[in-house]
């Protein structure tokens, strides 16, 4: 689930070669200068429609914590990052690049975490393909020229429906005046982002770099443009190169797959057997693997240095962050999710978080499988509801806690929508998915300051992406000081200590600026399963009123055996 990049993006490379200048906005633009860390503060004390962060430590003021590791399921993680280093998870006993595994899981060097999008030859995954293109594909053999669809067996019947949607995503989906702006843009936005990071000393920079730079060849002029007016039309400078760069790849990769088998980019590097979950030990131990802005991001989130006078302060003051590579530019495969659900549970997380998500899952199974397996070792996943403003109770979302099998839903899931501040440009992040059964949670998504990769940077980034890890630092918070507490306990404590959102909001996906429908407003609880978001200060609170159950399984199975004897 991708940093959120403006819809508008078309249209400003259209207008690229005119003057800088105001374009088209998204509904999170701020009226008013908001602090860095306005998603931390408390509504009553500030106005700002934070998490009460403050109020939460002072309440724990004098208690004592214990450590515990969130995994962070994404793209990869700056490892020298200045705010980052010190609560980096370090695996016990693992001693780095001496190609030994010392801890004997089976993965050799991991250090840090592991990387399940790379070759042991060290190569890495970066850019990779869309489920619905591989899915379109893999099935256009057997159902394409399909006429009488009367004599298919269930299974194919479910096949054939999958299929239908996918080349209706695929095929029916892609504008042909886009597709070809955007190919015939691509070559010369590649080769001005190659001067201009020559001329700079740098291969990733943001809009915030740009702004004193005068290039003076076309194509470096073109590029420097078509960026920032990407970062004014997202209300934000830091978006980098690589970012939009990958965007507009993307985007062409999904115009060619109408036409053209998309490229099989991750078994050529990874070089596993794709079609087998049993296999679980292919990848490599690099965790950095290139800029990896969006994992650095999320993590920073969860669990920044607080209070070092360095750079931001993450949500939970006593975390170890474990970063396990699954997440290219690109759809994650399930394969790579399900053992990356597993390789943190059997590591030691109590909490997964995961930002990222697709709309076809064709190996569901393992990653529901996973899913169970984690809920059996009282592990909590938190999860991003996505960046496609679309109601996800009727619209399909993967991963999710609904099982595949109709054994039911897991209980140690959340799925968390992204809200902005009610005071500055509204509560509903316009871009949030939303659902009053399917989405637990709001929290804080839009505008959110964090850690970011090179040179110990910092800047703001929007997205469902950037709310699942501020809930992911609130269970670990939790948990730091109530660990007797169960995964869904924590669960229950977040979604039965959120501030109820009374007021009407604007449901994501209407009222677009430049669009001709209007606003529709609607009550919070209309598009959310609690009408709240999270608040820190309330589920601590409410956590130190409990009695923890982490335990009683394990109690109760010891006591039946002693019965027994």
């Amino acid at each position: 689930m991708k940093t959120r990049i403006t819809q508008f993006f078309i249209a400003l490379v259209l207008l690229a070669s005119l003057p800088f200048t105001t374009f088209a906005q998204t509904d999170s633009i701020q009226k008013k200068v908001a602090p860095n860390n306005w998603y931390q503060l408390d509504k009553a004390e500030t106005g700002f429609y934070g998490i009460s962060l403050d109020k939460a430590y002072d309440f724990l003021k004098n208690k004592k914590s214990k450590t515990v590791v969130v995994a962070v399921i994404d793209s990869g993680v700056d490892t020298l990052q200045e705010d980052l280093k010190p609560v980096l998870w370090h695996n016990p006993g693992e001693t780095p690049k001496d190609k030994i595994d010392n801890g004997k899981n089976g993965y050799t060097d991991d250090f840090y975490g592991w990387n399940f999008i790379g070759g042991k030859d060290g190569t890495n995954v970066h850019e990779d393909s869309y489920e619905a293109a591989r899915v379109y594909w893999k099935l256009k053999p057997k159902f394409d020229s399909l006429t009488d669809t009367t004599k298919l067996n269930a299974e194919d019947k479910k096949d054939y429906a999958t299929f239908l949607r996918a080349k209706d995503k695929v095929v029916g989906s892609v504008d042909p005046t886009e597709f070809l702006m955007m190919q015939r843009i691509l070559p010369g936005l590649e080769k001005g982002d190659s001067i201009i990071s020559k001329d700079l000393g740098k291969t990733e920079f943001t809009g915030n770099d740009l702004k004193t730079y005068d290039p003076t060849l076309p194509d470096a002029k073109m590029a420097r443009m078509i960026y920032l007016n990407m970062a004014k039309a997202n209300n934000n400078y830091d978006i980098s190169n690589s970012d939009i760069l990958g965007f507009l790849r993307g985007e062409v990769r999904k115009g060619e797959s109408a036409n053209t088998p998309p490229e099989d980019f991750r078994n050529e590097i990874v070089k596993d057997d794709p079609n087998n979950i049993n296999d679980r030990y292919y990848g490599n131990p690099d965790v950095m693997a290139g800029s990896p802005s969006h994992g650095t991001h999320c993590s920073g989130i969860i669990g920044a240095v607080r209070n070092n006078g360095v750079g931001m302060n993450g949500v939970a003051d006593n975390v170890k962050i474990m970063m396990i590579r699954a997440v290219p530019d690109g759809d994650e495969h399930d394969k790579d999710i399900a053992n990356a659900i597993r390789y943190a549970v059997d590591n030691g997380a109590q909490v997964v978080s995961m930002s990222f998500g697709k709309d076809f899952s064709p190996q569901k199974m393992w990653v529901d499988d996973a899913v169970k397996y984690a809920e059996s070792k009282d592990v909590l996943l938190v999860h991003a509801a996505g960046n496609d403003a679309k109601n996800i109770d009727t619209a399909y979302n993967f991963p999710n806690p609904v099982f595949l099998d109709g054994s039911g839903r897991a209980k140690n899931f959340i799925t968390v929508g992204a809200s902005g501040d009610a005071t500055n440009g509204g509560f509903t992040a316009s871009f949030s998915n939303y659902g009053k059964n399917e989405v637990d949670v709001f929290a804080p998504g839009v505008n959110i300051y964090s850690t970011l990769p090179g040179g110990n940077k910092y800047g703001n980034f929007s997205g469902t992406s950037m709310a699942a890890p501020v809930v992911a630092g609130i269970a670990a918070l939790i948990l730091e000081y109530y660990p007797e507490l169960s995964a869904q306990q924590v669960k229950y404590v977040i979604e039965n200590s959120v501030t109820p959102i009374t007021e009407k909001v604007i449901k994501p996906g209407t009222g677009k600026l430049g669009a001709d429908d209007e606003k529709e407003m609607v009550s919070l609880s209309e598009i959310s399963k609690t009408g709240g978001e999270v608040n820190a200060f309330n589920a601590v609170k409410l956590a130190s009123t409990l009695k923890g159950e982490r335990n009683m399984k394990a109690e109760k199975k010891e006591a039946k055996q002693k019965k027994r004897k």
